[in-house]
């Protein structure tokens, strides 16, 4: 019986040398386990790769490759590359495993000392997968939709005047909460609460809440 490849799809924060090496070091290890490395290609985030060899500057080699047929994302770098890597599997099933390369890694499971050990968990199979409550943004004006998006972190709500307020009214499930003069309000999830109520000396929500 013929074994379908392995895809894993590899997003490293471009920017810095040591995202690049720890990359080439996962497909190395990926490679010897005989699944097949995944690149996002530069031209279109939504367009995958098959890399079977990221020497040099991580060259694109292989046939096209659909997010629909990846079974796992390792994501090199700070909580920014795990958003973009979020972004850019959205609507599959490929979970994310965040190796933390950045100064800032709430969203990571694992540091840079535990790379190799954590790529050799995922390759096993070795990991339970914790789902995140994400936001549907829609904009209207009256009844017409002009635009509509999501976010793993945060929708924000922003005046577009610097010299006046906007006039914010809140509802929770259809029923007023609050109204306020304001510059912005920011929508948060609990993945996002991170960067937020923390800074703010508040508590960080619990990812899994449904809040």
């Amino acid at each position: 019986m013929t074994q379908l490849p392995r895809h894993i799809l590899i997003v490293a924060h471009t920017g810095r040398g040591e995202s690049l090496e720890a990359a080439v070091t996962v497909a190395g290890q990926l490679i010897a386990a005989g699944a097949v490395p995944v690149l996002a290609t530069n031209e279109r985030d939504d367009v995958l790769a098959a890399a079977p060899d990221l020497a040099g500057h991580l060259g694109l080699l292989g046939d096209t490759v659909q997010p629909a047929d990846l079974e796992l994302v390792i994501v090199l770098g700070g909580d920014g590359t795990i958003l973009r890597a979020a972004e850019l599997v959205r609507g599959c099933s490929a979970p994310l495993l965040g190796i933390n390369l950045g100064h800032v890694g709430f969203l990571a499971e694992s540091e840079r000392d535990d790379l190799g050990f954590a790529v050799r968990r995922a390759l096993h199979r070795d990991y339970a997968v914790e789902e995140r409550m994400t936001l549907s943004v829609r904009v209207k004006v009256y009844d017409e939709v002009v635009y509509e998006t999501w976010a793993l972190n945060e929708a924000t709500v922003e005046k577009a005047s610097r010299e006046r307020m906007i006039e914010v009214v809140i509802e929770v499930d259809g029923r007023p909460l609050s109204s306020f003069g304001c510059d912005g309000v920011v929508l948060s999830t609990p993945t996002g609460s991170t960067a937020y109520a923390f800074s703010a000396g508040g508590p960080i929500v619990w990812p899994t809440l449904d809040a």
